[in-house]
């Protein structure tokens, strides 16, 4: 799992850029549950807004290693920027993926300079873990289809101009759910909720989006009528790397400042990390995070070797385990910590707020377990 020098050359720009940029701001930005677009455009300047953009379009179009890497990154610095940046690259990832040359052309080269921003919308109120139940509807109507419903949970869901999304083409039929391109500004009839106010990752806007009668243009499907969910399924194995390693990331900062505070800590006339208990937990700690990244270095490493069955089940793996890593890493970090632990003077509160959302979003735990075992034994 050795990097290669430009690989690590990488992890360093980005760590620098995390440290410096990142940090400083996190807990502002988390306190008024802002976006700091000042940075977005920074990581447009460093070409991190067109990771999954191929190089013919002006993008990045990094390797699934050195994606993993970024994620890992970002995610120390900041999570939700961390999650904004990974699911504009879910964004084009299927533009780039599924969609014709016009529509790559019009639109990649932009998204890779950082605007229009991308979001990714599949999931409902009453269809999370279980997509195929989705009722949002894009009806044909001669050269145009007409789309109704509601998705909920949409990261980057106010702040996007261009949204990914997945409907049926027929109501009653869960193998026709197909994937489209919405333009928020050239459609009418679409309504972007209320922003979620949630327990962690309070910079990231999370939204709704309510459809209408919207309006697009044919030219705007993005796979074959039926072809939607597994083109979902099949972006979303790439997502969830990026997951595990933006777990990782969470979980090495945390596990930073619980190693610094425990030297710095005295009781008893002595530092803290004098004494045993905290000592397992500083080696409890740092073995799961060197576990989950491996895992996650694996599943890139299979990704970049093209099978699509075995990269499936070293995601899951690697999303599973890392996030839920990153539960209890940000967990013992705050128990070090003690009382301070629980108050804002100290980052890892945020990091244990922030690290819950890791085991839930793209396939909570228990879908990664049910992937796992579905490849063992079926």
């Amino acid at each position: 799992m050795e990097l290669t020098t430009e690989q690590a050359a990488v992890r360093d720009v980005v760590r620098e850029f995390a440290e410096e940029e990142l940090r400083p701001v996190a807990a502002e930005c988390d306190a008024e549950q802002t976006f700091p677009e000042d940075v977005w455009d920074q990581l447009a300047d460093l070409d991190l807004t067109g990771l999954t953009v191929p190089e013919e379009y002006g993008g990045y179009d990094a390797d699934p290693m050195t994606y993993a890497i970024i994620n890992e990154e970002m995610a120390y610095g900041m999570l939700s920027v961390a999650t904004a940046l990974s699911v504009h690259g879910l964004a084009t990832s299927c533009i780039a993926e599924f969609g014709d040359d016009d529509l790559k052309e019009a639109w990649l080269p932009e998204m890779a300079q950082g605007r229009p921003i991308g979001a990714f919308a599949l999931s409902e109120p009453d269809a999370g873990s279980n997509p195929a139940e989705m009722s949002t509807v894009a009806r044909r109507d001669g050269d145009e289809f007409v789309i109704d419903g509601k998705k909920q949970w949409i990261t980057n869901g106010k702040r996007s101009d261009v949204i990914i999304l997945f409907a049926k083409t027929d109501r009653d039929d869960p193998g026709s759910i197909t994937q489209f391109l919405v333009p928020k500004d050239e459609v009418e009839g679409l309504e972007v909720g209320k922003k979620e106010d949630k327990l962690g990752l309070r910079a990231s806007d999370t939204t709704t989006l309510m459809f209408d009668g919207v309006r697009i243009p044919e030219e705007y499907q993005l796979t074959e009528e039926g072809k939607g969910l597994s083109a979902a399924f099949h972006i979303l194995t790439g997502g969830r790397i990026a997951i595990g390693a933006q777990s990782v990331g969470l979980a090495q900062a945390a596990f930073d400042e619980a190693l610094q505070y425990s030297q710095d800590r005295e009781q008893f006339d002595q530092p803290i990390s004098n004494f045993q208990a905290i000592r397992h937990k500083l080696a409890d700690m740092q073995t799961k995070i060197t576990a989950g990244r491996l895992l996650t270095r694996e599943a890139a490493r299979k990704k970049a070797q093209g099978d699509q069955q075995e990269t499936a089940f070293a995601a899951s793996q690697a999303k599973y385990f890392a996030s839920e890593a990153a539960m209890d890493v940000t967990n013992e970090a705050v128990q070090i910590h003690g009382g301070y632990g629980y108050t804002t003077d100290f980052p890892v509160e945020r990091f244990y707020r922030d690290a819950k959302i890791l085991t839930i979003y793209e396939g909570t735990s228990e879908i990664q377990k049910k992937i796992i075992a579905r490849h063992l034994l079926d």
